[in-house]
């Protein structure tokens, strides 16, 4: 990586100002003055240093953040008229390009992954990885069995696409809350394939990506980083299916 470009994303700053850094002789790399700001550096174990103050902390090749999405919130890096989930976390990545790996619409809530991984992102999404994606949902009517034979055969929708075979169940006493597992991603999917029977959606919260929980601490809104297991397990889900 260029030296300005790891300044850059390190102290939050432009690039030209890292640029200016560097030219200053500010900067040292292995405690050795660098002033030439397009320098090739080995981001992941460098000693760079501006002023004499070693930057602190490993860099971050990546960032991979879990956010529980509150209603009203659009899922997109960026919107002209509405708060997007970039939105919310932006102030602790100025510098990062984040997008979220998935959509929720601006009326339901829960797990949004946030990242600037393209690739994990890519694998998550593919059709042929089917990573599932888990969600608590509220309907306007009861669960009936024509509802879990139909998901469970994969429902028609009614412009005439077959989707693929998901799970549905009861989430709990309440016969008009269930759990849906999903293992593609269709636009407006729960709420089509529920139209199938009938049935409206009142609300639907995404609760898990893969083998990924959304962590029940955070309240609407709130964001973590994912941990390297969590990462590294998303990984291992995305894979290719044999």
């Amino acid at each position: 990586m260029r030296l300005d470009k790891y300044l850059s994303e390190r102290l939050g700053i432009p690039r030209g100002e890292s640029r200016k850094l560097a030219a200053k002789g500010r900067v040292t790399v292995n405690g050795v003055l660098t002033k030439k700001a397009d320098t090739q550096i080995e981001e992941a174990t460098a000693e760079v240093a501006v002023d004499g103050r070693p930057l602190a902390g490993a860099y971050q090749k990546y960032v991979y953040l879990m956010l529980n999405k509150p209603e009203g919130v659009v899922s997109a890096a960026q919107d002209k008229r509405d708060t997007t989930v970039v939105d919310l976390v932006k102030d602790a990545f100025p510098r990062r390009q984040l997008f979220p790996a998935g959509r929720l619409d601006k009326t339901s809530t829960g797990f949004v992954l946030l990242t600037d991984d393209g690739t994990l992102a890519h694998d998550i999404l593919a059709p042929g990885r089917h990573v599932p994606k888990q969600y608590l949902v509220t309907l306007d009517t009861p669960l009936t069995n024509a509802m879990r034979v139909g998901f469970a055969a994969g429902v028609t929708l009614a412009d005439g696409q077959t989707l693929a075979p998901a799970e549905v169940a009861p989430a709990g006493a309440d016969p008009c809350v269930v759990r849906v597992t999903l293992h593609q991603g269709v636009y407006h999917q729960i709420k089509r394939m529920f139209g199938v029977f009938d049935a409206g959606v009142n609300a639907l919260h995404r609760e898990v990506i893969g083998p990924v929980a959304l962590d029940a601490a955070l309240v609407p809104g709130q964001w973590r980083e994912l941990t390297a297991e969590e990462v590294n397990a998303l990984r291992a889900a995305a894979k290719p299916k044999n």
